[in-house]
């Protein structure tokens, strides 16, 4: 069986979620399309990289991703590293060869992502954007629903993300508060997955109508070099740094295909922890999805009898999408590891068989298009249309 070597960029939280779906993957999917192997691991100090090699079960390590980007023993580069250093590994990834995924959102903006999408298209390797919620085996299933038409014509698709690990004025000032390392903050950070829901799910976003906010404009400067989100908090006399980046946004949101909708996301909701849900309404039918139950679809079709309509739970398992694969009993448990699984599966496959694969970098590019075009919005107070783009982004 083809063995394919992995050469990962990063070694924290992402870097674990991957890790397990390197090592997972084949004892879910057997015949696996090709066997990971975790290959090196490249972090910021010697120190770090050679602890999260150990702990991630990697073979070697290092702190230079060049050496490892042009190492010729490399098949894949996975860059699980903060989103302002994506573009330049990436680029060079590809020009090196190396078939590469990277983590979400794909790059600061839509600039930044087309050279990425040109420099990966031009190399002819595979390439993938992390938004690995997509491939939650409810979610595949209501995909499967909208393609059988189950629920007809959609109309309207509404989407949330909504978490509360910031809400705390005192949590550090990681990078995802910075505007030159994250790009955007809630909208980046956890808004491009509803966005990714909407495009996989009704289809292509033509407008957009935003708000954005900013609720806390400063937060305690974090010491040390493992970014630690909202897990610990400073003291109030801790020295501050800015907050550019929104904390929240909303938007409402035109289709191609004539469907309207909205989107939502914050990080300062207290009691929502990874509240991220879609409800999605069709002419003969309604689909409802939380990903905090992710067993779980909530479904109502119009031709139910009069006496059993509203909505009912539907669990996954062996017989819903990617269930033979996965675990033999209906809602035994989803976790949030089974979907990088899955995500890993289908990224080995596109390379062995030399097929498409998504989300990809054109996905990723034409998100970061509708991103930048709330941001534009929520600054403007008005509409914003995206610009016609080549097809083949589509």
């Amino acid at each position: 069986m083809k063995k394919l070597n992995v050469g990962m960029i990063g070694g924290g939280f992402m870097g674990k979620a991957h890790s397990l779906a390197y090592a997972a993957m084949p004892m879910f999917f057997w015949p696996a399309p090709a066997i990971p192997h975790r290959h090196t691991l490249v972090d910021i100090s010697e120190e770090i990289a050679k602890d999260a090699a150990a702990k991630l079960g990697f073979e070697n390590y290092s702190t230079d991703w060049r050496d490892l980007v042009n190492n010729p023993e490399i098949d894949v580069i996975d860059i699980v590293t903060p989103n302002n250093t994506h573009a330049e590994i990436a680029i060079a990834a590809a020009k090196a060869g190396k078939h590469v995924i990277c983590e979400k959102p794909l790059a600061l903006g839509a600039e930044e992502a087309k050279t990425m999408l040109d420099a990966v298209t031009a190399a002819g390797v595979k390439h993938m954007v992390a938004f690995n919620y997509r491939r939650t085996p409810a979610v595949a299933l209501a995909k499967q629903y909208i393609e059988e038409g189950r629920i007809g014509k959609i109309l309207n698709f509404r989407g949330t993300y909504l978490q509360d690990w910031s809400a705390d004025p005192n949590s550090p000032l990681s990078w995802r508060f910075q505007k030159k390392v994250a790009g955007s903050g809630a909208l980046g950070d956890i808004g491009t997955h509803v966005v990714d829901f909407a495009r996989y799910l009704v289809g292509e976003i033509t407008d957009v109508n935003a708000l954005a906010k900013t609720w806390i404009p400063e937060r305690p400067i974090q010491t040390g070099g493992v970014d630690k989100l909202g897990t610990v908090k400073s003291n109030d006399d801790a020295p501050k740094g800015v907050v550019d980046v929104d904390d929240e946004f909303m938007t409402m949101i035109k289709f191609e295909n004539g469907a309207v909708g909205s989107i939502e996301a914050t990080r300062n909701a207290w009691g929502r922890n990874n509240f991220l849900t879609f409800e999605i309404h069709g002419e003969k039918g309604s689909i409802y999805f939380n990903y905090e139950r992710r067993d779980e679809l909530q479904v109502c079709f119009a031709d139910d009898p009069s006496d059993a309509k509203g909505f009912r739970t539907v669990y996954t398992g062996p017989s819903t999408p990617y269930g033979e694969a996965l675990w033999p009993i209906p809602a035994l448990g989803i976790g949030y590891g089974e979907t990088k699984i899955i995500e890993t599966h289908d990224f080995f496959k596109s390379i062995v068989e030399d097929t498409d694969v998504s989300p990809n970098f054109k996905d990723g590019y034409r998100i970061e298009l509708i991103a930048d075009a709330i941001l534009e919005s929520a600054e403007r107070g008005e509409w914003v249309s995206l610009e016609k783009v080549p097809s083949a982004v589509k």
